[in-house]
């Protein structure tokens, strides 16, 4: 542990830890499978539910407690439809032809954690749409290209930043990625954009940590407020759309190793397994 309090893995953390992002995958994948006109988010939770379990696992967010609102988390999954930011509750809502919906998982295996997300279009979306998905999803793998020891993070977050706001959408700030391990939530936070103002929160990265990081990106404003009294869905502000994707990856001597992909080679190699980087949707 260094003087952050940022934990450092041992390799055979890592290996543990990209246990539970292969079950993180697997379950995301079917999520993709199940997202369609007339499903319920209730019903996509419940399946996850039952692939965690039977993998001895258990969900990460399931209990969450959130000072602000009125009751703990109460499922495995965040899913967040069209302006809906973050933390989504699976509800008997049915997607829509056009909708969008943040699939957000988390499990602890083992005694590790994972933790991943993506956005999945309900059929054919609009053409703004599906260029905040693919801008999104550019900005992760960015950022998977660009981890190396000896780097700083705000470098990594001004690029980050840069690119969405020259593609015309903005970053959410009020929602970070951050550290993990044996907690879903360790140092340091992980910002998305970088303000001098925070410097006194930048890092350096070193072989061996491990990050969840999670670009949030909208079509329009990045402020974002709670859209429920229950104080757990954030929404954005204009009501526009949003869209988040999120792996957790590991600083390695040369490069950066995703954990949560669906393949270990791929992942290895800093490339998303059975995906391209075109500008298509999920």
């Amino acid at each position: 542990m260094n003087p952050r309090g940022i934990v450092l893995k041992s390799p055979r953390e890592i290996e543990l830890m990209r246990v539970a992002g292969q079950l993180v995958r697997r379950v995301l994948a079917k999520m993709e499978e199940m997202a369609d006109v007339g499903m319920t988010t209730a019903q996509m939770n419940a399946v996850a539910e039952e692939i965690i379990r039977q993998a001895g696992a258990t969900p990460l967010f399931k209990g969450v407690e959130n000072p602000e609102a009125r009751f703990p988390f109460p499922a495995a999954l965040c899913t967040s439809i069209n302006e809906q930011v973050v933390h989504g509750i699976p509800g008997g809502r049915e997607l829509c032809l056009g909708d969008v919906v943040s699939v957000d998982c988390g499990v602890r295996l083992n005694g590790y954690c994972g933790d991943s997300a993506l956005t999945i279009a309900v059929g054919e979306v609009s053409d703004e749409v599906r260029h905040l998905m693919a801008v999104t999803r550019r900005a992760l793998e960015m950022v998977i290209e660009d981890v190396k020891p000896g780097r700083m993070w705000s470098e990594i977050a001004t690029e980050l930043q840069s690119f969405v706001e020259s593609n015309r959408l903005s970053v959410v700030r009020d929602f970070v990625g951050h550290g993990i391990g044996r907690r879903l939530h360790e140092e340091p936070k992980v910002p998305n954009y970088w303000d001098r103002r925070g410097k006194n929160r930048d890092f350096q990265l070193v072989e061996g940590m491990v990050l969840a990081v999670e670009p949030m990106v909208t079509l329009g404003s990045h402020a974002v407020e709670y859209g429920d009294s229950d104080r757990w869905v954030v929404v954005t502000k204009d009501r526009l759309f949003a869209a988040h994707y999120e792996h957790t990856i590991a600083v390695t001597s040369s490069g950066c190793d995703v954990l949560t992909q669906g393949d270990a080679a791929a992942a290895r190699a800093g490339q998303p397994a059975g995906e391209s980087s075109d500008e298509s949707s999920s």
